[in-house]
Order: C-alpha cells, then sequence, then structure tokens
C-alpha cells in the first residue's frame, strides 16, 4: 500500500488542484469582464450565429492589455481588451475579430476549454508523482526531468488543441460567408500585433504551433472549400 501512495496522493492533489483552478479562473473572469457590445461587429456576430443556428452569439471583453481570446472552461468567450483595442484602432478588421471568436467557438464545441483545466491538474498530478518517483532514482536532476516530460506532454497536447479548433472556426467561417481570408490574414499580422516574433523556443516546445504551420493548414482547406 506504501508503494501506492505517492499515486494515491498525486491523484488527490488533481482533484484538488481541478477544483482551486476552476473557481479561481471563474472568479478572475467575473471581477475582470464585461459584455461586449460593439454595432461593428454585430453583424459578423448575426452570421455566425445563424450558421450555428444559436439565437447570438456572447462575448465578454476581459480587461487585460495582451492580444489574445480565451474560452472558459464554464463555455464562455473572452476577446481581451488589448486585442480589442486593435480593431478600434484599425489594425484589426471586424472580420478578423470574427475570426478569433470563431476559434475559440471551436475549442468550447470540441471540449478543450473544460479538457484543459482537467489536462492542467492532471499535469501538475503526474509531474509531483513523477518527481517523487524519479527523484529517488536519480537524486538531483529526478524533479528536473519530471518537470521537462509534463511539459513536453502540455506542450504537445495544446498544439493539437489548437489545429482543430483552427479547423473548425475556418469551417464556421466558410458557412457564415465570411470565408477564410480575415482568419488568415489575422495570422499573418498576429505576431507584429502580440510582439512576440523574436526569441520564440523551437516550435514543439510552444503550446500553440508556428504561426506558419496554421497558415498552411488553412490555405489547404481554403484550397478545398473556397475552390
Amino acid at each position: 500500500m506504501i508503494r501506492f501512495l505517492p499515486i494515491l496522493l498525486a491523484i488527490l492533489y488533481a482533484l484538488a488542484m481541478y477544483r482551486f483552478s476552476a473557481w479561481r479562473t471563474a472568479r478572475e473572469l467575473d471581477a475582470k469582464s464585461t459584455p461586449l457590445v460593439d454595432p461593428k461587429l454585430n453583424d459578423m456576430s448575426v452570421k455566425m450565429a445563424k450558421a450555428l443556428d444559436l439565437p447570438r452569439i456572447k462575448v465578454h471583453l476581459y480587461e487585460i492589455e495582451p492580444v489574445n481570446g480565451l474560452a472558459a472552461p464554464d463555455g464562455r468567450i473572452f476577446i481581451t481588451r488589448g486585442f480589442y483595442n486593435k480593431f478600434r484602432q484599425g489594425a484589426v478588421t471586424a472580420e478578423e475579430l470574427a475570426s478569433v471568436i470563431a476559434h475559440e467557438l471551436g475549442h468550447v464545441a470540441l471540449g478543450h476549454s473544460r479538457r484543459r483545466m482537467i489536462d492542467f491538474s492532471g499535469q501538475n498530478a503526474l509531474r509531483t508523482a513523477l518527481a517523487m518517483v524519479l527523484g529517488r532514482i536519480i537524486p538531483g536532476i529526478g524533479v528536473l526531468i519530471a518537470n521537462g516530460l509534463t511539459s513536453l506532454l502540455a506542450a504537445r497536447l495544446s498544439r493539437g488543441d489548437e489545429y482543430e479548433a483552427d479547423a473548425y472556426a475556418a469551417a464556421l467561417l466558410t458557412k457564415a460567408g465570411i470565408g477564410i481570408g480575415p482568419q488568415i490574414s489575422l495570422f499573418e499580422k498576429l505576431d507584429a500585433l502580440s510582439q512576440n516574433g523574436a526569441g520564440r523556443p523551437p516550435a514543439w516546445l510552444l503550446s500553440h504551433p508556428k504561426t506558419e504551420e496554421r497558415v498552411a493548414e488553412l490555405r489547404k482547406l481554403q484550397l478545398r472549400w473556397e475552390g
């Protein structure tokens, strides 16, 4: 029984972390967000809602500066204040911002948002269990190996989710009559918008795929669906 104690403790830790992370995320978003209402974006929202047979698509404005969009575990969609400001300044079009919303809708529809929270908790539990085991086998560097292995696993899972959400968004935008073009054009300017272009780590260590690889996949879909 003592042999399995680290695994049991890791499982209990994962459950506790999941509950805490979900609560903390919801509290943070509730405190720093409001409904996003913009007449210039309304036409895009109407088109996508019609394509999904929904009465409307609710989007919230998250009051932080980094350029980003996100989908909460409870299904809510958020655009950051920094991203919205780029739109208001003319650096991003309504169609391009709609592609971000479509991408986040993909994360919700495909179950990524909730699964990521569970994966995050599970990865922490796995890291703890591996650190306990490897720390005994390889004192000194066992913990570092455990951290490296779980980080690689997390990055790979996240990149797969991004490709799936990209494909979902492309299908939705095509059905809504917006097309894949704005999705591609946004990716082509995303590094400049987020000032992330320099000093990036190798693609296999990123939680998101390289931008050029995502664009290449979207062009394949565009060629197939839009001729």
